[in-house]
């Protein structure tokens, strides 16, 4: 078994693959019409189809019960591009406990979007400011390994 694409049910596949191409750069490598592949592997499927497949008409926008996460390496140019898009925000940038920084977004149909700061350079970064590789290590909660990994 193997895990292929996560799929976004969405209620103008248009809109939303403006939207993910606007936000993140990603484009469409699969167009079957009523579902298209971005690139990264995420899926999008017109709500009218899906209704089709699932024979309800019960489909939840908003939950709240589930997101899509990135990982982007330049997090501080990610943020001042993110301030120039029509997006409404889960919640503003925050630093977790372990040291990665993060935002939440939401796309045009209330899915939650995490971009995360890539967690290697958020190791190089304490690396950087003169933390040992025990103290970033402490500091993230990871295994030293991990650490050392990053430093090559």
């Amino acid at each position: 078994m193997k895990l292929k694409n996560p799929m976004l049910v969405v209620s103008d596949i248009d809109k939303s693959v403006e939207f993910y191409k606007k936000v993140f750069g990603l484009h469409v490598i699969m167009d079957f019409g009523a579902n298209k592949i971005l690139t990264g592997g995420l899926a999008l499927q017109t709500l009218g189809t899906w209704q089709e497949f699932i024979a309800t008409g019960d489909v939840l926008f908003g939950s709240n019960s589930s997101e899509i996460y990135f990982e982007e390496d330049d997090f501080d140019k990610f943020a001042e591009q993110l301030k120039k898009c029509d997006i409404e925000y889960v919640h503003p940038i925050k630093e977790h406990t372990w040291g990665q920084r993060v935002v939440r977004i939401y796309e045009p149909d209330k899915h939650i979007i995490e971009i995360g700061e890539n967690i290697k350079v958020v190791c190089k970064r304490f690396l950087d400011k003169g933390m040992t590789p025990e103290q970033v290590a402490k500091r993230m909660d990871v295994p030293i390994k991990f650490v050392n990994a990053c430093m090559r």
